[in-house]
């Protein structure tokens, strides 16, 4: 399966790439047992050292598990091993200074996942946003709560958009909205209101299938919440970030 590795330089990065090669082809597929750490070397033709880095890495991208007294085996790939490194990425690399950027991102994104999820919505995903938003209306104050309802709303969006694909490039985005959510519960008063009104226009329009009308809503919500950012930044709640 695998193919000695000749040259000495970046021996662990060659190996680790045939190895995930092999998982992203299926020739070991989820639940499959690795062969041993001695099997390995003798195949790739490379010391022990170099083989516990390359191994060392590819566990570090959740593709396999290293289970004492067992063996490594190839993890299943959920959606949190590809949103999980993306959400610490723009973490450590943005800090506390990404509001604006954050809901820039989103202006560019969600209005057009919401045109897609009011043609391809099915009834139960309807069902799910109008119990969420009615979560919001029955919540006291609890922000923390209201900023964890929020960005299950915008994902059910994207769940009803009917691509897979939707969902998982929105999520590491929305991880990163619970410190900017609390900034702006402290500075608006009416913030929940605000979200309650845009979040059931948006389920309108989904329920009508008008793609116009829920793009439409999306846009005009996500105008507010920049809104709301920049007087929490205003205020000193939240930093500006790069390119205010």
């Amino acid at each position: 399966m695998f193919e000695k590795v000749g040259s000495r330089q970046l021996l662990s990065l060659s190996v680790q790439d045939q190895i995930e090669l092999a998982i992203k082809e299926r020739r070991l597929p989820p639940g499959e047992k690795l062969p041993t750490e001695m099997e390995l070397c003798a195949n790739f033709g490379v010391s022990r050292t170099v083989m516990r880095e390359a191994l060392r890495m590819i566990s570090a991208k959740g593709l396999i598990s290293i289970e004492k007294g067992r063996g490594m085996f190839v993890k299943e790939i959920s959606a949190d091993s590809v949103t999980d490194p993306m959400h610490m990425y723009l973490t450590v690399n943005y800090s506390q200074n990404y509001a604006l950027d954050v809901v820039h991102a989103r202006q560019a994104i969600e209005p057009s996942i919401a045109a897609m999820a009011a043609t391809m919505r099915t009834d139960e995903v309807l069902h799910r946003l109008n119990q969420n938003l009615q979560k919001v209306k029955d919540l006291k104050e609890d922000f923390t709560k209201l900023a964890s309802l929020d960005s299950e709303f915008h994902l059910l969006v994207a769940e009803a958009s009917g691509n897979p694909i939707m969902p998982l490039v929105l999520e590491p985005i929305h991880k990163l909205m619970p410190h900017i959510k609390l900034a702006v519960y402290d500075v608006v008063e009416n913030a929940k209101e605000s979200a309650i009104e845009y979040h059931g226009k948006i389920i309108e329009g989904i329920a009508r299938k008008s793609e116009q009308d829920a793009r439409h809503w999306m846009l005009e919500h996500l105008k507010q919440a920049e809104a709301h950012i920049r007087r929490a930044i205003a205020e000193g709640k939240l930093a500006s970030g790069k390119r205010d």
